[in-house]
């Protein structure tokens, strides 16, 4: 194909013949067997091959939009309309005379007393006689999701011609897996995807679950988690600090509690002790909801690595919350004298010097920064432990250069975003995780409550009610100011003003963004945490870090407009202190996803079930936002829908690896996943 299609395609990460064999149609279509008009029922979906009699393009919503519209007709004569909305392109696209195959579904509109296709997918059909109908009629269509402005007709014809281009692929998957599982051979089963024979069960199709579907994601887990494993192994084959745990150690780490630990704490902090006394680099995820007390137990780890002589660094993805573990640390370590440093990106060049210096020669015990700390200039004197904190948000890079900072130091990364099992596995498959899963005593239920932004006037009544006695409040906003691409969101200036001046004029509000120079969000933080501020409007700079046991009152408005994770991080800065609190979630307009995110938040505090509604929702990739994060783009598989086949695919891949150690079947293995892994995978951890 010419450049310039080449590069559309690329776009899509489809380089090669083989990325786009190994790209899979979304859903298939049975379009040897059409509907006919007059068996479409109100709320019926299904495929149509119908002729194009008549358009118009009208206005509806009072004015304000446009609807286009195709009068449709059958062989048999019957006709139904198909209406797409803010549709007017298609008054070129769709012209009368045309033949089509549409793919929708049927809805009622009772003013015209006649059923409707609502914004129906459609595919204008070559005429009779076209070679090329066969490709797009009479058997079953695979529907691929269009990539840019190049058609799923378009994605067809190139599946056609890259399949007529190989007809015979190399087998990877080990022959004894083939045959124990009876899993077909990779070209029948990837020509079964795009090609799939008339009499196959369309259903297994559309569900991802006819043989071939089957084989292409049991081996993408399979050389998923065989990397991971492989590894793991390599990891813990390292030489690295083998940490002396002795009772003068003990006694240190008892002497800075400032608390009895949960079971939870000491059954992760026990986890973390018994990897570093191991003689190769530990690599585990620390992960637990909002405030079950990660801190705390990476602190506790850090006095391992501090009493054997080494260097701790603590890395956060924003000063703020990088300023709460430096000052949360120093308090624990203030009992044992360790010299604790901070390093952010807003500190002069002769603060950021003299603190380099300081860790260079080895009398700063704990470093606690953001980026600045990956800066090339910044040599540690003997790091021996670094710990990430909200690891998702920093790249794999990022941590490789943390790693290169220390002589192969052991590695605790931190999560409060709560990552179901399925997905720690694909994602953190070479790290071992520990689960803190259950709060500190005295961490309050929050009372989640859903309002309409009509009904405002009773969530200020409510945060009224509790400034009055004593307590204080949170108002989170999306934006810092208003906005004329979002005119229907609400601003943290604006609505200051409002809530300063004519809503709460008897109470102290105060105003945090991230617009703010970092002195001022420290003052501010500072005033809301001595009871200065009653009321604290802000974006979602508050999400971590925030500790202010007498906050009781979390609003969020437009609340519709934030993350499942976002809106359980907003929520967990309430209820840190003894009073009961509040999270009251103010929505505008709201579409399916959003409601169900609100729904979610209303009926769970639990950020386990949080995150695995968050993925059912999104979908993995988005889950952590980039791909940086770490994510694998995988084809064919999905974390959540075939949690079944990841665990089967990981326990074959764990007991290939133990089997096949050292033999000719091994290496060739090993040399398919070093060519294939990193450009269809992308780095999916490094270090």
């Amino acid at each position: 194909m010419g450049p310039t299609l080449a590069e559309k395609l690329k776009a899509k990460g489809l380089e090669t013949v083989e990325d786009l064999l190994f790209y899979p149609p979304f859903r298939y279509e049975d379009r040897s067997r059409f509907l006919p008009i007059q068996q479409f029922r109100e709320g019926q979906s299904g495929a149509l091959l119908a002729m194009v009699a008549s358009t118009r393009t009208r206005t509806w919503r009072k004015g304000s939009q446009l609807l286009f519209e195709a009068e449709l007709q059958d062989e048999q004569g019957n006709r139904l309309l198909a209406r797409w909305y803010n549709a007017k392109y298609l008054a070129s696209e769709i012209v009368p005379g045309l033949s089509l195959a549409l793919f929708g579904k049927a809805e009622y509109d009772f003013q015209a007393g006649r059923i409707f296709l609502a914004h129906p997918e459609f595919e204008v059909l070559p005429d009779e006689g076209d070679p090329e109908l066969a490709l797009h009629m009479g058997r079953i269509v695979p529907v691929y999701e269009t990539v840019g402005k190049i058609s799923t007709k378009q994605m067809r014809r190139f599946m056609k011609g890259a399949l007529e281009a190989v007809t015979e692929l190399e087998e990877a998957l080990p022959n004894d897996i083939l045959k124990r599982f009876r899993l077909p051979k990779i070209s029948k089963a990837v020509t079964e995807v795009h090609e799939p024979p008339t009499d196959m069960n369309l259903e297994a199709l559309n569900s991802r679950r006819s043989p071939g579907h089957w084989r292409l994601i049991f081996e993408e887990f399979f050389w998923l988690e065989f990397g991971l494993l492989r590894k793991q192994r390599e990891v813990k084959r390292a030489p690295g600090i083998a940490y002396q745990l002795t009772d003068q150690i003990r006694e240190r780490v008892k002497q800075m509690l400032p608390f009895k630990p949960t079971a939870a704490q000491k059954r992760a902090l026990k986890e973390i002790a018994q990897d570093m006394a191991q003689p190769h680099p530990m690599n585990r995820l620390l992960q637990g909801d909002v405030g079950s007390g990660k801190t705390l137990v990476a602190a506790e780890a850090a006095v391992i690595a501090i009493e054997n002589g080494y260097q701790v660094a603590m890395l956060a993805p924003t000063e703020l919350l990088a300023t709460q573990h430096f000052l949360s640390l120093q308090k624990f370590f203030r009992r044992l004298g360790y010299p604790v440093a901070l390093m952010v990106g807003s500190q002069s060049p002769k603060e950021k010097s003299q603190i380099k210096k300081m860790i260079a020669e080895g009398l700063v015990k704990l470093v606690v920064g953001t980026h600045a700390l990956l800066e090339k200039n910044v040599e540690f004197h003997r790091l021996g432990l670094a710990i990430i904190d909200e690891q998702h948000r920093f790249g794999v890079l990022q941590r490789l250069f943390l790693r290169q900072k220390g002589l192969t130091p052991d590695v605790l990364v931190m999560t409060a975003t709560p990552i179901p099992r399925t997905l720690a596995l694909t994602i953190y498959g070479d790290l071992d995780v520990s689960v803190i899963d259950e709060m500190p005593p005295g961490r309050k239920d929050i009372l989640t409550r859903h309002y309409a932004q009509s009904a405002s006037k009773t969530v200020w009544d409510a945060v009224r009610s509790e400034l009055k006695q004593g307590r204080q409040a949170f108002v989170v906003y999306p934006l810092v100011d208003d906005s004329e691409h979002s005119p229907d969101l609400k601003s943290a200036q604006k609505m200051f003003e409002m809530h300063a001046e004519k809503i709460f004029p008897e109470f102290r509000v105060a105003l945090m963004h991230g617009q703010l120079a970092a002195s001022e969000k420290d003052s501010v933080m500072q005033r809301f945490k001595d009871r200065e501020v009653d009321l604290l409007v802000s974006t979602t700079v508050v999400e971590v870090g925030l500790d202010v046991p007498n906050a009781t009152v979390m609003v969020i408005e437009n609340a519709e407009k934030f993350g499942l994770s976002q809106l359980h991080q907003l929520r967990g800065r309430v209820g840190r202190g003894v009073h009961a609190s509040f999270c009251f979630l103010v929505t505008g307009k709201q579409n399916e996803v959003s409601e169900q995110r609100i729904r979610a938040m209303v009926e769970s505090s639990d950020g386990f079930k949080l995150a695995e509604a968050d993925l059912e929702i999104r979908g993995p990739g988005e889950f952590f936002g980039t791909r940086q994060s770490g994510v694998p783009q995988l084809r064919f598989a999905h974390v959540l829908k075939d949690r079944e086949i990841l665990e089967m695919a990981r326990g074959e891949a764990r007991s290939f690896l133990e089997k096949e150690a050292g033999t000719a079947v091994m290496s060739s293995a090993e040399k398919y996943l070093e060519e294939n892994w990193q450009r269809r995978y992308g780095l999916v951890q490094v270090g």
